[in-house]
């Protein structure tokens, strides 16, 4: 092989390399260096691969903060209700470290005027660590550092199947940047689904205390009220989506009622400490979680309950106060037990049994 071969060969890979860098920086489908081109749209339909990116490089002034059953929204029900330019920040678990993290990227970039925070039961018992690498997610896009960005310039997925896609979706597709990572297409949301999907547990566990998770409580707890100290000229928007009652009748049956109940209620005297910080409680709206029409699962609900949420809060529906967040529990605790001693009856002959439970 020829000294002359080898160097134009070397030269070829060289400009070829150079030109995948090139290619990728320019229409950059992550948006890891700068919001899209101009006459191209926001895609955004792969968190873990684009909310940092988005996060860091678009142009916005609030933040809904949420697991997935927060990418429903349509951002112009918060862009018009609240008079603000919004933009998502998803991880699907939802835990309160995870999202804190996505929020000291907007914090970072942005001056916030709200953070529309969907605060899940279960973010309260969450391991208060991040775990987008203990889940695969693409780390070379979470930090700052440029040189391992190389796994995302020469990426062949990214340069034959994402920038084709950006591209299609802006110039010739339907897609609405509002719908940013909304997955409800396609989608049914009925009775049949959510009784389809759960697998109840025949027995029912010992109640367990209710201070049971009090350490990890706490600890979750100070993760997000250090934000909410950190920003005071931010409004914090926190809410609790409505689960189905076949949730309710699941963590009785694990023996959490009490303690979640504690646990929340809690975090309600907590939070509404702080003056930027509003609450809204929707766990015990009986007319939405009795109605199982509303569901695909024991957790997600039809983006007909996003936009509900949404206006409910522009509306000031559901708000809790220091003075009332004792009977928001109570009545809830009430319904909770009427779900399982009542409301769910009807519906055993349908509800499919684990029979693999010890």
């Amino acid at each position: 092989m020829s000294k002359k071969f080898l160097k134009n060969f070397f030269i070829s890979s060289s400009i070829l390399l150079l030109a995948c860098v090139f290619f990728v920086v320019f229409f950059d489908p992550f948006f890891q260096y700068h919001k899209p081109l101009k006459g191209l749209k926001e895609v955004l339909t792969d968190k873990e691969y684009q909310c940092v990116g988005s996060l860091k490089t678009f142009d916005y002034d609030s933040v809904v903060a949420g697991s997935s059953v927060a990418e429903n929204y349509y951002n112009d029900w918060f862009n018009i209700g609240f008079d603000c330019k919004v933009i998502k920040a998803i991880r699907s678990y939802g835990a309160t470290a995870d999202l804190c993290f996505l929020l000291d990227i907007a914090f970072e970039h942005q001056d916030l005027k709200y953070v529309f925070y969907n605060l899940d039961p279960s973010a309260l018992v969450a391991d208060p660590e991040t775990t987008y690498e203990l889940t695969g997610c693409p780390m070379y896009l979470y930090d700052n550092n440029y040189i391992n960005d190389v796994e995302y310039w020469l990426n062949k997925g990214v340069i034959m199947e994402k920038i084709p896609y950006l591209i299609a979706n802006s110039l010739i597709g339907d897609y609405d940047e509002n719908n940013s990572y909304n997955w409800a297409q396609w989608k049914e949301f009925n009775s049949d689904m959510i009784l389809g999907l759960y697998i109840r547990k025949p027995s029912v566990s010992i109640m367990k205390p209710e201070d049971y998770y009090e350490d990890v409580l706490q600890e979750n707890l100070n993760l997000l009220t250090s934000r909410i100290k950190s920003h005071p000229d931010t409004v914090f928007y926190v809410f609790v989506p409505p689960y189905s009652m076949l949730w309710w009748d699941n963590i009785y049956r694990e023996g959490d009622t009490e303690a979640y109940l504690y646990n929340m209620e809690q975090a309600m005297k907590e939070l509404l400490s702080y003056d930027n910080v509003k609450f809204y409680y929707f766990q015990n709206d009986r007319e939405v979680i009795t109605d199982l029409e509303n569901y695909m699962d024991i957790l997600h609900f039809s983006p007909d309950i996003n936009h509900y949420i949404c206006d409910s809060m522009i509306k000031g529906d559901h708000q809790v106060d220091k003075n009332n967040y004792k009977e928001n529990i109570s009545k809830m605790k009430s319904l909770s037990y009427e779900i399982v001693e009542e409301l769910v009856k009807p519906y055993e002959d349908r509800i499919k049994v684990d029979i693999y439970d010890n």
